[in-house]
Formats: structure tokens, C-alpha cells, sequence
């Protein structure tokens, strides 16, 4: 059977300048659908829904490589903030499995 890593990212972000839910979810929707299709990867809001200025968000990519899994997640981290300034990346944590 051959070898499989999983690369998994959790991203605290913080959110200022929001002032509801509503402006809240149109960021991470457009933010999680626009990582998808650059990056081919898994990405999901999975803590603080109910604050509408934070939010942490679990990204996950599968493959043969710790090495391309770690690229993979720098490159997202990257590009999250080079696109999403507005979406601060207060803190994250990276694990290979």
C-alpha cells in the first residue's frame, strides 16, 4: 500500500471591519471557495461561527509527500495574505500526519 500524508492547517483570523454575520460568511465563503480551486484544497470555518470580526479555518491537502504537503500549506498561507489582507492570520498551526 503506498504512503499517505495529510497536511492539515488551522488559521486563526482576525476580521476587522466587520459589522455582521452576513459580511463575515461572504468573506470566508469567497475566501474557501477561491482556495479550493487555486490550491485543490480542503477548507472549512471550524470554530468561532457566532463572532462575526475571528475565525478559524481548518485547511487540509492529501498526498505521498510531507514535503509537498508542508509546500502546500506554506503556499496557502502565502497567498492568504498577498489576497485577503483584510482577513489577518493572527495565528496558525501546521500538522503532517
Amino acid at each position: 500500500m503506498s504512503k499517505t500524508i495529510v497536511g492539515l492547517c488551522t488559521i486563526e483570523f482576525y476580521l476587522p471591519g466587520l459589522a455582521s454575520l452576513k459580511e463575515k460568511r461572504g468573506v470566508l465563503k469567497s475566501l474557501l471557495a477561491r482556495m479550493h480551486n487555486t490550491f485543490n484544497v480542503s477548507a472549512a470555518e471550524v470554530d468561532r461561527q457566532d463572532s462575526w470580526q475571528s475565525a478559524i479555518v481548518a485547511v487540509a491537502c492529501v498526498g505521498n509527500s510531507s514535503a509537498h504537503a508542508h509546500q502546500v500549506i506554506e503556499s496557502v498561507l502565502k497567498w492568504l495574505e498577498k489576497h485577503y489582507p483584510e482577513a489577518m492570520v493572527v495565528s496558525h498551526e501546521v500538522e503532517i500526519l
